[in-house]
């Protein structure tokens, strides 16, 4: 590839595309070379997962981290293969088993929180929704307390496969639990593919928001595309995001089998779209 474009640096990137081709490691050094410097990353086996670091591999492998001045900002997983709020007892525990050890590894590798969905209805017959959310608060009773033993923190995802697919809904479960330390991930593809006001739905989200995610989707098949691929308007959020005073890098969350080119793309169009002013 030619040289990286100097705009990289103002983003961070999640590591999805990669975990099939890389280790985490391996993922970040490539991706450091293009002027990246903050990352979230998913677990996955082969690429970061934690029955397959000891002790040993995860001092080294946050060194390298440090070594280089790369910072994680969050760790996430395929939410589609785990589930907080299932029906059974033997799904909701494993789910929460895996969270946990995900809760050890951040506190390990210095990440700032874990990404957390808050669960997934059945689409044909979908248990009662204070069911679900009493399974939710049950998951964050365990799993607030183990990331503040870990030294990491916790945010909740908007998700449109969620039980909570609108941040307006999302935001009160949160608010009802309690817990003033959770925060927030709003997913701009995911808004959108719920046909939410994108501008209005940061403000709502604004005290507790530590994360946004950029991609792009269409409304009718659900996405994460390189930024031009579907109908997401980004123009409007650098204004809202300085309105609210939140100033982290957002997290490219472009899943393409082509990730070094797609995310490449998004920078330029995101750029061209106002994004470094912010």
């Amino acid at each position: 590839m030619s040289a990286p474009n100097p705009a990289n640096s103002a983003f961070a990137v999640n590591t999805y595309s990669y975990t099939l081709r890389s280790s985490a490691r391996e993922c970040l050094s490539w991706l450091s070379s293009r002027g990246f410097r903050e990352f979230e990353l998913m677990m996955y086996p082969g690429h970061l997962w934690p029955a397959q670091l000891n002790a040993m591999q995860r001092r080294e492998l946050r060194a390298f981290f440090s070594a280089n001045g790369l910072s994680i900002r969050t760790i996430n997983m395929p939410n589609v293969d785990l589930n907080i709020a299932a029906a059974t007892d033997e799904m909701r525990e494993m789910t929460l088993g895996l969270l946990r050890q995900f809760i050890v590894l951040a506190g390990d590798l210095g990440a700032e929180a874990v990404v957390l969905g808050p669960g997934k209805p059945n689409p044909l017959m979908p248990m009662p929704k204070q069911q679900m959310l009493a399974h939710f608060y049950e998951a964050l009773d365990q799993l607030v307390p183990a990331a503040a033993n870990a030294g990491t923190g916790l945010v909740v995802e908007n998700m449109p496969f969620a039980f909570l697919p609108r941040i307006d809904e999302m935001l009160a479960a949160i608010d009802d639990y309690g817990n003033p330390n959770i925060g927030v991930v709003y997913d701009v593809a995911n808004g959108h593919f719920v046909k939410e006001d994108i501008t209005a739905a940061l403000r709502l989200c604004a005290p507790r928001l530590k994360v946004v995610h950029l991609s792009d989707t269409n409304q009718a098949v659900y996405r994460h595309d390189a930024v031009g691929l579907g109908t997401v308007d980004f123009s409007k959020v650098p204004a809202v995001l300085d309105e609210i005073g939140h100033a982290r890098r957002p997290i490219l969350e472009i899943i393409d089998s082509d990730p070094d080119v797609s995310i490449e793309r998004s920078v330029r169009l995101l750029q061209e779209a106002g994004w470094m002013h912010n």
